[in-house]
């Protein structure tokens, strides 16, 4: 049984109507005090979610030579006492543009510092490049970013930073170390890492993965091509009422990676096949000492699909899942939890759209992380359309759950 302790949406004071169909909203919390982000939003609350205040991410910070836009992730270091906000920005003249690291003590305005990178600061040759796709995660001693790196509109590499969390205490340019690859895309970092990072993409070869795992004591990271069971990538077909689609943007990069009791976990979108007659959530979890598969545990179903998992464990290491149903009805938000007896997802609603987007268009992430006080729970990111089709009726919401 999963219980709903906390279901708000965040109306049009608490987003400033800055929000678009594509949401990708991302949350993090404190004791008390709440961060949500998404397309293009920032919003806070002190008081667990009752009330909400907006931050305009446009005019939090001084401009760079582009504005804001439109990627956004946020992280609350309980370790570090630190809020971390990750902001993307649009390309400038030069076809490159930043990402901006900001961190604060306590979230609130005009309390952030932040460092600016670009693509040519990991490697002077790639001028013209932009960033997109971010991850932000931690562990002990290194804060860790993921993004997929483009030139114009053609994708080139994928990029995992880390830096140490000492350098984000000091006024220095931030020292970092550096993994790439120009053909293994979207790296997924694991939430629930302590001493090691692990992060995974889908390999070139044909059903399977590519694993990775970094120490915070070395550096050079390890890696292994990983055979599961196959998938299809094709073909993301889902209508809700009125033949409206919502699954025009998906694929099947992984959106959501965990790491708990000796198995890491990954899980993605995935297509329909026989037997599963609707897009699915593609899951894998792994045992951490050799890298076999442990389980297969997909979410799928009958009467709809499945689509744009995040996970993460809880405090004391249960898997909590927030992602998105639709066929039958509209888009819908849910969130649940991996039953260690059966080994399968329990999943509730916490909202349904009353309409589809006008573009078929949904997506990219959603953000799961575990409670920061209570130990059985997870807080989450989601969103809905409420009204209409267009950006203006989206609703982003706060969960919390067990």
């Amino acid at each position: 049984m999963v219980t709903l302790l906390t279901n708000v949406a965040l109306d049009d004071n608490a987003t400033g109507t800055q929000t678009g169909t594509v949401n990708e909203p991302s949350v993090a919390a404190s004791s008390s005090t709440v961060f949500v982000t998404g397309n293009w939003f920032a919003s806070r609350s002190t008081n667990r979610g009752l009330t909400w205040t907006p931050l305009d991410p446009f005019t939090e910070f001084p401009s760079s030579p582009s504005r804001f836009c439109c990627d956004q992730v946020v992280l609350y270091s309980k370790k570090h006492r630190r809020w971390i906000w990750f902001l993307q920005y649009e390309t400038d003249n030069t076809g490159s543009n930043i990402a901006r690291i900001a961190t604060s003590r306590t979230g609130a305005p005009s309390t952030w510092t932040w460092w600016d990178i670009r693509p040519s600061d990991l490697d002077p040759t790639w001028t013209g490049n932009w960033f997109d796709f971010p991850d932000v995660a931690e562990t002990v001693e290194h804060l860790w970013i993921s993004c997929n790196v483009f030139r114009r509109d053609e994708w080139k590499r994928s990029v995992v930073i880390r830096i140490p969390w000492t350098d984000l205490d000091a006024s220095d340019p931030l020292q970092h170390q550096l993994w790439s690859s120009p053909t293994l895309a979207a790296p997924r970092l694991v939430s629930g890492a302590t001493d090691t990072m692990w992060f995974g993409t889908v390999a070139l070869t044909a059903g399977a993965l590519e694993v990775f795992s970094w120490s915070d004591s070395s550096s050079t990271l390890s890696n292994a091509t990983v055979n599961v069971a196959p998938w299809n990538a094709r073909n993301y077909l889902s209508a809700g009422p009125g033949g409206a689609q919502w699954l025009n943007r998906a694929d099947d990069r992984i959106t959501g990676a965990w790491l708990s009791a000796g198995t890491v976990g990954f899980a993605w979108s995935a297509a329909s096949r026989p037997g599963r007659p609707h897009p699915y959530i593609r899951c894998v979890r792994l045992d951490t000492s050799d890298l076999h598969v442990v389980d297969e545990p997909d979410l799928w179903s009958e009467n709809g699909a499945w689509a744009y998992p995040a996970i993460a464990p809880n405090l004391q290491g249960d898997a909590g899942m927030t992602a998105f149903f639709g066929g039958p009805t509209h888009p819908a938000h849910a969130v649940g939890r991996l039953d260690s007896a059966t080994v399968k997802w329990r999943m509730t609603i916490t909202a349904t759209s009353t309409h589809g987007p006008s573009k078929g268009k949904w997506g990219d992430y959603l953000t799961c992380r575990p409670h920061p006080t209570k130990r059985t729970a997870w807080i989450a990111s989601g969103f809905t359309l409420n009204g209409g089709n267009d950006r203006q009726f989206v609703e982003p919401r706060y969960v919390v759950f067990r």
